[in-house]
């Protein structure tokens, strides 16, 4: 990508904006697609950065993939037989941790490797839990690339569900695929459990096998045979609660927006937002397709965001609007992200006047005071971005975000959808 400078001005924003669509959905509706033996209908795929990342993915393993006159994928799959000798995830965190047990059901060796921040991330949990499934796994000392050969044989196994719950993802939709009867898998620790039922839904919607969710973080496989899976399947995806967040704050703070595309009782985590805002005494409300929400005076809040970590970085925007002390819990869910996001914020928001303070699990903000005009830096993470925009909408003069690309990661529109809404923003490469 192109290096990108965007300058935000300050202003009100009106209209009504469409969120994009959930990677979080996206990817899992491309990896259920592979493992579906038959035809996939998506209808409105995502196009971001990770979304194309797990299409190039799931045609390395053997999808065919062909668009629509109207937009929709059809994915064309005979299960996992890969084309080459390995898959590139991309920058995507759920794309390595979810198709690496997906690329494991192949007894052919293949490689994964991934780019940009993916290659530093912590990757020791194939190391340790692919030996128990009948995988040899070589890894770089617990980074990228790794080499494994499969197949997959599914056997009763005990993870740390502290790490991520993207790697259970993988286990869950790679055991189903496998035809896991009476194996379980049991989660120490089980961080983001709405994550986990969203691939729940997704495997439910794809008709494969589920396991039955057992008291104790226990996902046990039953003994029966699978019902047949319906064919074609047909899966629209959902729009992105957390890049809607963005949205919700801009015009929480600036403005009077509607924002369609979201479901109002999706299982997505970031939908907490709107506990988030309504704790600050936001104005929002849901209105047929579409969520209005409308500036007010807001008030200091507190939050625990340890099952929505990718909420920290709007709530940071919000509470930088928000009078007095706002809290923020969970910060230790970020180190492992884009950048570590809990020092990125405190360093960034601080260029803009923002007192920020890390103290343990809490991140404390202080808010209502002036808004600097100044420059920023993306640090390479889409969301740091994002809520650095956000707050540049009512900033004393413009603010600049160095590397402003990196919003293409999850959602390419972001700029062009805040200047449809009125939004100054100039972009230079």
């Amino acid at each position: 990508a192109e290096e990108m400078k965007a300058v935000i001005h300050p202003g009100r924003l009106t209209g009504r904006i469409r969120t994009p669509r959930s990677k979080s959905s996206m990817q899992r509706a491309c990896a259920a697609a592979l493992l579906h033996r038959g035809t996939t209908e998506i209808v409105g795929p995502g196009a971001s950065n990770d979304d194309l990342a797990a299409l190039e993915v799931i045609r390395r393993l053997g999808a065919a993939v062909a668009e629509t006159d109207h937009g929709s994928l059809l994915v064309t799959s005979r299960g996992v037989a890969p084309m080459g000798d390995g898959i590139d995830c991309g920058e995507s965190g759920l794309g390595i941790r979810m198709f690496t047990p997906i690329a494991a059901l192949s007894s052919e060796e293949l490689t994964v490797t991934g780019t940009g921040s993916l290659v530093s991330r912590p990757m020791h949990f194939f190391d340790d839990i692919f030996p128990k499934l009948g995988i040899a796994i070589r890894s770089n000392g617990g980074r990228l690339p790794l080499a494994i050969k499969g197949p997959l044989q599914p056997a009763d196994v005990t993870v740390d569900g502290s790490l991520s719950s993207q790697f259970l993802t993988g286990l869950l939709m790679a055991f189903s695929a496998a035809g896991a009867k009476g194996a379980t898998i049991t989660v120490e620790n089980l961080k983001s459990r709405p994550y986990i039922d969203l691939t729940l839904s997704v495997m439910r919607d794809f008709g494969m096998r589920l396991p039955v969710v057992e008291e104790g973080g226990r996902f046990r496989f039953p003994d029966t045979d699978p019902q047949s899976a319906p064919d074609p399947v047909r899966y629209e995806v959902e729009g992105d609660w957390s890049g809607a967040a963005f949205l919700i704050v801009a015009a929480a703070v600036a403005g009077d927006l509607e924002v369609t595309g979201l479901q109002p009782r999706s299982v997505q985590a970031d939908r907490a937002v709107l506990e988030a805002l309504s704790a600050a005494g936001g104005d929002w409300r849901f209105s047929g397709e579409g969520l209005t929400v409308r500036r007010s005076a807001l008030r200091a809040f507190s939050f625990d965001a340890t099952e929505c970590p990718d909420l920290f970085p709007p709530l940071a925007a919000l509470a930088a609007f928000c009078e007095g002390v706002s809290v923020i819990r969970g910060v230790q869910r970020l180190v492992h992200k884009e950048s570590d996001r809990g020092v990125t914020i405190e360093e960034e928001f601080r260029r803009l006047g923002v007192p920020v303070e890390r103290t343990g699990d809490e991140m404390r903000i202080t808010g209502g005071g002036a808004i600097l005009s100044a420059e920023c830096h993306s640090r390479h993470d889409h969301r740091i971005a994002m809520a650095l925009s956000v707050a540049a909408l009512r900033a004393e003069g413009p603010v600049t975000v160095d590397r402003a690309e990196a919003v293409a990661k999850s959602y390419p529109s972001f700029f062009d959808d805040l200047r449809s809404a009125g939004a100054s923003v100039g972009i230079h490469g």
